[in-house]
């Protein structure tokens, strides 16, 4: 943790998270906002039209609001939905009252381990830079295979869901 952090109490540094969850969450939130209403042609309305977004997008557009605060627990991911709130136009209120308990959850995460995985990951490379690539390594090949697994498991189910489909057009009455 850094030195000028280490001295808060606890109840300082949450809040500290959380200020910057909300900070953050907002900015792109407003970011979309604006990316929507044509206001903003830069590289971040290209970034908000990639394919991490449209993901975004129809998340939000299936599962509704939880999307938004489930999306602080998540990496990479989170920006995105964030981004997408702000281009589906969603109620500002709305949005904010569902990012609180994201905010919550996000700085309790950091404020309790987050902050010392980093820190430790750089007290690691300091004493044994190839014990950290060994560790970074096994982390890599963990998330590699969830998400092959998760990718392989989705593709058989839009398969699944193809043929159904195809079934069911097959099964419908032509007009005559």
């Amino acid at each position: 943790m850094p030195r000028w952090l280490e001295s808060w109490p606890f109840v300082w540094l949450y809040l500290f998270f959380v200020l910057g969850a909300a900070l953050r969450s907002q900015a792109l939130y407003w970011l979309g906002r604006g990316v929507a209403a044509g206001a903003l042609r830069t590289r971040w309305s290209e970034r908000l039209d990639g394919p991490r977004t449209r993901r975004a997008v129809r998340l939000i557009e299936r599962w509704g609001m939880p999307v938004v605060p489930l999306s602080f627990l998540t990496v990479g991911l989170q920006s995105a939905v964030h981004g997408a709130s702000g281009l589906l136009r969603l109620h500002w209120l709305r949005y904010t009252l569902w990012s609180v308990p994201g905010w919550l959850v996000w700085a309790l995460v950091w404020t309790g381990g987050g902050t010392v995985a980093v820190y430790g990951a750089v007290a690691l490379a300091a004493r044994s830079p190839w014990a950290l690539v060994g560790v970074l390594l096994v982390a890599v090949a963990a998330v590699t295979v969830l998400v092959l697994r998760r990718r392989r498991r989705r593709e058989a189910e839009e398969a699944v869901d193809a043929l159904a489909e195809q079934a069911h057009d097959d099964a419908a009455p032509s007009a005559p």
